[in-house]
């Protein structure tokens, strides 16, 4: 029995990456011995071992067989007799073909070296045109490596459009969709996963939300770049060097959903386009299972950027109900990360990308004087309880917000 490291782990030391988990594949060995040894059996559709002391996870070396439709109609083989470089040759992509055995030595059948120096993702074989999730798992790849200069194959790309024609990623559940899709939201660059969706034409299956908001005009003069999908792109990226926050990014991606649904004879104005992209968005929020938490921050700012931007000009009581309707007197964290979408909207436009944005700051000024109304002091000092407490608390904020708007100068 041989063990060795493979797949992500020896890839990221050989950038010079944080190494976050290792995973081992077992040559020579059968279940059976391995549960012998401690390890413990775990998933359904191939044997995963974890180790007995580490907990680490290691596979038995294994190659697939095509059986069916979609990315689980695969027969394993895990014989003892299956090779290593067999094993390395059914994984999708080149620089995640390689290993390393337990004196350092890296055993690289597929050229997966050459291309982390030239900064190429390329498939190891032609039959990774037969899972349609390795498409999403590139775009999501090319995310994340982008910042390191990596970019798509061309013959991976064509390979790529094949499995869009062939029809078969009508077989993702929308639960895999969204696991890759959150994982690229989490990237430096989340952005080049829907680019790299698109330019193989998955986009309109995957996120035609998103698909349908490129070649949507939108007026030169607010918006240089014009077309409203290259806006979202970049909204998309500027959210991600403003916040960590998948929540952050999500809003961003999906703020203008509604400009895709106006009707023609509005063009290139969008008027009305908020209620739409809230319509929109809960379509997308039923169909993929989004966290609660990121459809309802993303239905604030789809409902309230526009808003926002106009700061300066909204009254003190426009602002307290964006501020009670966001929730931000309770989770003044979501608040700000509502924020920092609606920055990303304004920023995201061709050549304002590091333009100020003041707007939030207001909104900051008149979210602290709103929290500073003690509830419990008014209580005491008028006798208040219930609605009547509750009519009293928001005169009180209403007149904070008043006081600190006017105080406060405008963007």
């Amino acid at each position: 029995m041989k063990v060795y490291e493979v797949g992500g782990a020896v890839r990221d030391a050989l950038l010079g990456l944080p190494v976050k988990e290792r995973d081992w594949v077992v040559v020579g060995a059968s279940a059976e011995e391995l549960i012998a040894q401690g390890f413990r059996r775990v998933g359904k559709d191939f044997p995963v071992f974890l180790h007995p002391q580490t907990g680490e996870e290691h596979a038995l070396a294994r190659t697939e067989r095509k059986t069916a439709p979609g990315y689980t109609g695969f027969a394993f083989d895990t014989a003892a007799t299956v090779t290593l470089e067999q094993d390395l040759a059914r994984r999708d992509l080149t620089i995640n073909a390689i290993a390393r055995d337990r004196d350092g030595v890296i055993i690289d059948p597929w050229g997966g070296r050459a291309d982390l120096e030239a900064r190429v993702l390329r498939h190891v074989s032609p039959a990774f045109r037969e899972d349609p999730l390795r498409v999403l798992r590139l775009a999501r790849f090319a995310a994340r490596f982008a910042a390191l200069g990596f970019a798509v194959a061309a013959e991976t790309e064509q390979l790529m459009r094949e499995i869009v024609a062939s029809g078969e990623m009508a077989a993702l559940r929308s639960e895999r969709v969204w696991q890759e899709t959150a994982k690229a939201l989490r990237t430096e660059r989340p952005e080049i996963f829907f680019e790299v969706l698109r330019a193989c034409g998955a986009l309109p299956l995957v996120f035609p939300e998103v698909d349908a908001l490129f070649g949507v005009p939108q007026p030169e003069r607010w918006h240089p770049e014009i077309d409203t999908g290259v806006h979202t792109m970049l909204a998309l990226r500027v959210a991600a060097r403003l916040s960590q926050s998948e929540a952050v990014r999500f809003a961003a991606l999906t703020h203008d959903l509604g400009k895709a649904a106006t009707p023609k004879a509005l063009l290139p104005r969008h008027h009305g386009h908020e209620q739409r992209s809230e319509e929109i968005l809960e379509q997308l929020c039923a169909r993929l299972p989004i966290p609660n938490r990121l459809r309802d921050l993303a239905v604030h700012v789809a409902r309230h950027h526009g808003n926002v931007h106009r700061a300066a000009d909204l009254k003190a009581q426009t602002v307290l109900r964006i501020i009670m309707e966001v929730d931000g007197l309770r989770q003044p964290d979501r608040f700000e990360e509502f924020l920092l979408a609606c920055e990303a909207d304004a920023r995201g436009r061709k050549g304002l990308e590091n333009e100020l944005y003041p707007q939030a700051q207001r909104l900051r000024t008149a979210l602290r004087a709103a929290r500073s109304v003690d509830a419990g002091k008014l209580r005491a000092e008028r006798s208040l309880e219930g609605e009547a407490l509750g009519k009293a608390l928001q005169e009180e904020r209403l007149i904070a917000v008043k006081n600190a708007l006017r105080d406060s100068p405008p963007p």
